[in-house]
């Protein structure tokens, strides 16, 4: 079993070292991880500079570049093998509904399912890093669970671990992504010039987080598991669509 592993929080964040240990023996290990921080890049690939690889005291390889650049450097020329596993995280702060779309630990999981690999993203509900062994246990069971049922057709999964010493006993819910209000108003700011600066406003509430939703189960206690597909098709309007434009043959 080889085991590729990226985040989006940086090459010397807790949640990616506590995640490296815990798949300790299950296979063999690479981590290509960012540079810096580089939450909230989504799907970026870096296109208008070249980027550079380095190697860290402990062997993990970091790259001044987006989670996506990482995983994509890594199945296109830094690696002389594909992997037959993709982990991202453990990230600091959950992951649901739309933040999904913006998510830079999902967008390096969805990097390597792109590329026909098995793959997870894995967040943590709160940020701080609370009990993060106790989250990374939980991934690790995970881990084991997929790798013993085998790694037949490409999945990725989005998996959101509630901030708790029990984390690795608690219930798993499959779920569906819920859905945010708005963001919150840009935050507006004088620079020490007296430039007008601008900050993106916080997320909004959950609006749409019903049973069924990662919002409800991490808010009742459970490990939220939902399956992703990279299809932004909306197949429900196509015909009418075709009817509007009176395309395809349509009357």
């Amino acid at each position: 079993m080889r085991i590729l592993i990226a985040n989006d929080d940086g090459y010397l964040a807790p949640g990616l070292h506590a995640l490296v240990r815990a798949c300790e023996g299950l296979g063999q290990i690479e981590v290509i991880a960012p540079e810096q921080n580089a939450s909230g890049t989504s799907n970026s690939l870096t296109l208008t500079r070249p980027l550079s690889v380095f190697t860290a005291a402990n062997g993990f390889r970091y790259v001044n570049g987006t989670p996506s650049d990482c995983v994509h450097l890594a199945l296109t020329g830094l690696l002389d093998y594909r992997p037959d596993l993709v982990l991202s995280g453990i990230n600091n702060g959950a992951n649901m509904g739309d933040d999904t779309l913006y998510s830079g630990t999902v967008a390096a999981a969805t990097e390597g399912y792109l590329f026909g690999i098995p793959s997870i993203a894995f967040s943590q509900v709160e940020k701080g890093w609370g009990h993060l062994d106790a989250a990374a246990a939980m991934a690790r069971q995970l881990v084991q669970e997929v790798i013993a049922g085998g790694l037949g057709q490409p999945f990725l999964l989005s998996v959101n671990i509630p901030n708790r010493s029990d984390a690795a006993q608690l219930p798993r819910e499959v779920t569906r992504l819920g859905r945010r209000h708005a963001s919150e108003a840009t935050i507006q700011q004088r620079s020490p010039r007296g430039e007008m600066i601008y900050w993106i406003g916080p997320a909004g509430d959950a609006r749409e987080a019903g049973e069924g939703t990662d919002f409800h189960a991490t808010a009742s206690g459970k490990v939220s598991i939902t399956p992703l597909q990279v299809d932004l098709t909306e197949h429900a309007s196509l015909g009418a669509w075709r009817q509007r434009l009176k395309l395809n043959g349509a009357a």
